[in-house]
């Protein structure tokens, strides 16, 4: 009986259940770096070069060109004090490393232009005016007019002086005998009625 006994108790603990297995814990995912921002173009507009300039070299390899805002204006060799009125690469543009920065100044107490490469001071050449006209003149008197000239016929033959239109003669041989004869159209002494022919000339044969 002890044997069975024996027996009873190696098979049952022979039954007993495993230990139950652990339940596995959640990988933990590693911590994500926080990504930095891409560099962009500072506003630089209305501060003086040196803080600009310092601005830019942060984030840039490249020199900062500097340039005068007025073709007339000659960019100072201290430029420190000088204001930033345009810039190249406008603000909030991307700004890589080997960007190139150009940035256009003024000098101290000169106000901006309304865009560059204007010119500070207008031309002072003179403007092109139009050439004066001539005076006109008045018309020439004609010299040969009735009260002018001399008369042909001034000796002799009841003629008098000075051409007068008022000097007439009868006849050819009248004009003949003053020295007057032959008398053209518009002489003193001449008239149609002494120019036969009507050719303009009196007296003439």
């Amino acid at each position: 009986m002890a044997a069975v006994v024996g027996a009873v108790v190696l098979l049952g603990s022979g039954c007993d259940d495993p230990a139950p297995a652990k339940a596995d814990k959640p990988a933990v995912a590693a911590p994500t770096p926080a990504t930095s921002p891409p560099p962009v173009m500072p506003d630089l507009v209305g501060q003086k070069f040196t803080d600009a300039e310092a601005a830019v070299k942060k984030q840039v390899t490249t020199p900062v060109e500097a340039r005068s805002a007025y073709t007339d204006v000659t960019l100072a060799g201290d430029r420190a004090q000088w204001t930033v009125c345009f810039q190249t690469p406008a603000a909030q543009s991307p700004l890589p490393p080997s960007t190139a920065v150009e940035l256009t100044l003024v000098a101290p107490g000169t106000a901006c232009p309304a865009k560059a490469g204007a010119a500070l001071q207008p031309s002072k050449s003179p403007a092109v005016s139009s050439p004066p006209k001539p005076a006109t003149s008045p018309p020439a008197t004609d010299g040969s007019s009735s009260g002018g000239g001399s008369s042909t016929g001034s000796s002799g033959g009841g003629s008098t002086g000075g051409g007068s239109s008022s000097v007439s003669f009868k006849s050819c041989a009248e004009a003949r005998a003053a020295g007057a004869a032959p008398m053209r159209r518009g002489e003193p002494g001449y008239s149609r009625s002494l120019d036969r022919d009507n050719d303009g000339i009196a007296c003439d044969k």
